[in-house]
């Protein structure tokens, strides 16, 4: 089995798939629900794909939640370790600081 793309992916799909559970839906109701194949909800649940912004509002308006709900708390700490990211706020202080 693939391992989950990131931390974020990984409790993304627990989020998609705990709420698919307390529904007792199988994952081939929700992928005909929302419009897509199973085997790619499958890797959603499974965290081995990123889904796009309109999938992610697909999957949460057929499961009857908001986005939010999916999403609250992953951030910054939950992505890959490659991701190296310099925030906005840090970018102007280094900025300012060498005018």
């Amino acid at each position: 089995m693939r391992q989950p793309l990131s931390p974020a992916a990984q409790l993304f799909g627990d989020r998609v798939r705990s709420a698919r559970i307390a529904l007792g839906l199988s994952q081939e109701s929700i992928a005909e629900l929302a419009q897509m194949h199973v085997t790619n909800y499958g890797k959603i649940e499974r965290g081995s794909s990123n889904p796009s912004l309109t999938t992610i509002i697909r999957i949460a308006s057929v499961l009857g939640i908001e986005v939010s709900a999916l999403t609250d708390g992953i951030g910054v700490d939950d992505l890959p370790p490659r991701y190296d990211v310099f925030t906005a706020r840090s970018f102007i202080e280094a900025r300012d600081a060498h005018r």
